[in-house]
């Protein structure tokens, strides 16, 4: 997980509006089909990926901190041999901004790195100690602190509508604990590890729009320099809690089908940054939470079946509770920024106060 989660907003500000030509509909329809197939594909197959490299019982690697620290690096790798293939193609082939280290601009995305780090650490904690079919709702509340950071921070106001959605989306997070609990599978540490994930999904969309200017709005500058921002925190971390001696026991370290995974890891990781763009760019951001609603559904299936688990009405109850709630919020979100957008444009024939 080395790009930030998945239903950011910010990522539109990468897309432009160019290309939007007319297009027949049936082209249209399959092009988006394929982003979004691709979109699911690529996310769901991380998370399974992703919980086996934190707990298989098979591997017995209890380093989440290196596995988060070598996808990021994955992650710098692509950047920058994107950068320089997008040099040496024709101008137009490879779209691609041009990338090189800049101590200076470096240190001033650094705040915003160090939320970032944490943000996919507690994420790939919270996978390691919950289940996959539970990790949607472990980590629900990003929503919830989008609300009360933007009123805590930003001084916005939220309708009553979006927070009745809130509230569906609290409700089914702690019927879910409670369902958990009654299973036996209930993690705290898991919990704890999602709430603080959720809390730092929000606090880097409000960072993120802070630094942009300092890498000239490019998403892909801020990915490079918050990933490599990342690989140097890292370190440290891990030397402080020993994951390099554990990492120097580790009888798989000189296999290659591990450093596979781990590589294939880094590179969905970078990947998911890249059709999250993609998505919004063929749909909207709206279907793309949408989207990531549906697949987030469909993750939780897939899990049940995957992992042979037997699942009470309550505990079903809480995800769809979970995921309405979410779908609900996005899109109320949506008719209030379209109803605002109207607001704000002129109506056609409308005169001004001159009269004319």
């Amino acid at each position: 997980m080395a790009l930030s989660g998945s239903s950011d907003p910010l990522l539109q500000q990468e897309e432009g509006d160019s290309g939007n030509r007319e297009t027949p509909f049936l082209l249209k329809a399959i092009q988006i089909a394929l982003v979004v197939s691709l979109y699911w594909f690529i996310s769901i197959t991380m998370v399974f990926l992703n919980k086996y490299l934190l707990d298989s019982p098979s591997l017995r690697l209890d380093t989440p901190l290196f596995v988060t620290f070598y996808q990021c690096a994955v992650t710098v790798f692509f950047c920058k041999a994107l950068s320089l293939l997008a040099s040496c193609c024709p101008l137009g082939y490879l779209d691609f901004p041009s990338i090189r280290m800049d101590l200076k601009v470096s240190r001033s995305i650094l705040p915003l790195s160090v939320v970032f780090i944490s943000m996919i650490t507690f994420n790939n904690l919270c996978l390691k100690y919950v289940g996959v079919a539970f990790y949607n709702v472990g980590r629900s509340l990003t929503t919830v602190f989008n609300v009360l950071l933007s009123y805590l921070l930003l001084k916005q106001t939220t309708s009553l509508y979006a927070l009745i959605a809130c509230g569906a989306i609290i409700g089914g997070f702690w019927l879910g604990i409670d369902q958990e609990g009654a299973e036996g599978t209930l993690s705290w540490a898991g919990i704890i590890f999602g709430i603080l994930a959720s809390l730092c999904v929000s606090l880097n969309a409000i960072y993120t729009k802070k630094v942009l200017p300092a890498v000239d709005g490019s998403i892909w500058r801020l990915t490079f320099y918050n990933n490599m921002n990342a690989c140097v925190l890292f370190l440290p971390l891990m030397l402080l809690l020993g994951e390099f001696h554990t990492l120097y026991q580790f009888d798989k370290l000189g296999n290659p089908g591990f450093w596979g995974m781990m590589t294939l890891g880094g590179v969905l990781g970078f990947a998911i940054g890249y059709v999250t763009g993609l998505q919004i760019k063929f749909t909207s951001p709206l279907t793309h939470n949408v989207s990531g609603t549906a697949k987030a559904c469909a993750q939780t299936v897939l899990a049940v079946c995957y992992y042979e688990e037997t699942k009470s009405f309550l505990w079903w109850t809480s995800n769809m509770m979970v995921l309405g709630g979410s779908f609900a919020y996005t899109w109320v979100k949506g008719l209030e920024m379209k109803k605002a957008q109207e607001e704000s444009t002129p109506k056609t024939g409308e005169k001004n106060e001159t009269g004319i």
